[in-house]
């Protein structure tokens, strides 16, 4: 199963992408978004398997990947519908209007009616929150959701660890209802006794403690 890609962008029209990784495959993957045509590209991909086909989804950060495919564990919700919505709301809004059962937002994107924004709703009401854990920074290492950054003095201040995995980290858990002087000390402490390579990582550690 894909879950990302890198390679060259040979083909980009705003809505697919052909990726052509280093063994020399070239991936099809649906992307709402135009890439330079030569370039290097990261994706995350959730790779939908179907009769009598399979489809590549693609996405900037893994938080909007998470988002889809929790998406499409609701009945009545496809693939295609499910992008539609992510690519006309933004993971961000999705989000929130799931948390506030916000139907008449979800019923704005393509293919989303009243049933289907309803059944969201219900579905991902005790779920959703849970997508926040994942990083919201794609690849290129931008927020993409605007988020305020951690206060600078405590990242600062740790030296000898990995600031970006954790300002990161730190992020998220704040956006799960945490408070980060409470949460900080922790995630130092398993930052500096585990080979932790992403901030989705670390959250999950955290998570286990609290």
């Amino acid at each position: 199963m894909i879950g990302y890609l890198n390679g060259e962008v040979i083909f980009s029209d705003g809505k697919e992408v052909i990726i052509k990784t280093a063994d020399g495959v070239g991936h099809q993957v649906y992307l709402q978004k135009l890439l330079v045509e030569g370039s290097q590209a990261d994706v995350f991909v959730s790779h939908v398997f179907k009769d009598p086909g399979q489809e590549l989804f693609g996405f900037e950060t893994l938080r909007e990947k998470k988002l889809f495919e929790l998406l499409t564990s609701v009945k009545g919700v496809g693939p295609k519908s499910a992008y539609n919505l992510l690519t006309a709301l933004g993971a961000e809004t999705v989000i929130q209007s799931v948390q506030l059962e916000n139907k008449k937002s979800l019923s704005k994107a393509p293919g989303i009616g009243a049933k289907a924004a309803a059944q969201i709703c219900l579905d991902l009401s005790n779920k959703i929150q849970n997508v926040l854990m994942y990083s919201a920074r794609g690849l290129n290492n931008e927020f993409h959701d605007g988020a305020s950054p951690v206060q600078p003095e405590l990242v600062a201040s740790n030296a000898g660890y990995n600031a970006p995995i954790l300002e990161e980290a730190l992020m998220a858990c704040k956006e799960l209802g945490f408070k980060e002087d409470s949460i900080l000390p922790m995630a130092q402490k398993i930052l500096s006794e585990n080979d932790i390579q992403r901030p989705e990582q670390l959250v999950h550690l955290v998570l286990k403690e609290v």
